[in-house]
C-alpha cells in the first residue's frame, strides 16, 4: 500500500516562509509527476505547483515567484518552499502523486490527508 504523508504547515504571518515536505513510502515502481493542491474553506481545490520525474515545474499563477516546488527522487520525497506567504494563502495542502505499483504505462493517483497553513495579517 502507498502511503503520502505531509509535514511542515503551520501559522505564520504575512510576509513569513514555511516549507512543506511529502514523503512516499510503501510498495511502488516509480513516481510519474507529483504535485501540490490546496484548498481553502468556500473555494474549489486548487492546484498549486506540480513537477515532473524529470524536474520540470509548474506554477498556478498565484504563486508563481514565491513558491518553489522541488523533488528527491531515490527519497520519494516532494517540498515545497513558500514564501512572501499571503492571508490567502491559507488553507489545507495536499501532495498528490502519480504511481506506478510495478513497471508498466500505468499509474495510480494517490493523496496524502494534507497539511494546515494559516498565514495571518
Amino acid at each position: 500500500q502507498v502511503q503520502l504523508v505531509e509535514s511542515g504547515g503551520g501559522s505564520v504571518q504575512s510576509g513569513g516562509s514555511l516549507t512543506l515536505s511529502c514523503a512516499a513510502s510503501g510498495s511502488f515502481s516509480s513516481i510519474d509527476a507529483m504535485a501540490w493542491y490546496r484548498h481553502a474553506p468556500g473555494k474549489q481545490r486548487e492546484l498549486v505547483a506540480s513537477i515532473s520525474a524529470g524536474g520540470n515545474a509548474d506554477y498556478s499563477d498565484s504563486v508563481k515567484g514565491r513558491f518553489t516546488v522541488s523533488r528527491d527522487n531515490p527519497k520519494n520525497t516532494m517540498s515545497l518552499q513558500m514564501n512572501s506567504l499571503r492571508p490567502e494563502d491559507t488553507a489545507v495542502y495536499y501532495c498528490n502523486a502519480e504511481v506506478h505499483l510495478v513497471a508498466g504505462p500505468f499509474h495510480y493517483d494517490y493523496w496524502g490527508k494534507g497539511t494546515q497553513v494559516t498565514v495571518s495579517s
